[in-house]
């Protein structure tokens, strides 16, 4: 089992990533003015998707609610 499958399968450590993905989001958004608000909206979709966490946009914990 490799560390991306121990990742996927734990609910904690899918929760912590999810705080720092919102918290990396947020920063890169104050640091560049929101210039790139889309674009890092979009990879941040991605990387979630990735590793298992995706969520649903428009609902409660979506980044729409800043």
């Amino acid at each position: 089992m490799g560390i991306f499958d121990r990742f996927k399968s734990s609910q904690a450590a899918k929760d912590k990533a999810k705080r720092a993905s919102d918290a990396a989001e947020k920063r890169v958004n104050e640091k560049t003015g929101g210039k790139y608000k889309d674009q890092v909206d979009t990879a941040q979709q991605k990387a979630e998707e990735r590793f298992g966490m995706g969520r649903e946009r428009g609902g409660e914990g979506s980044r729409d609610d800043r």
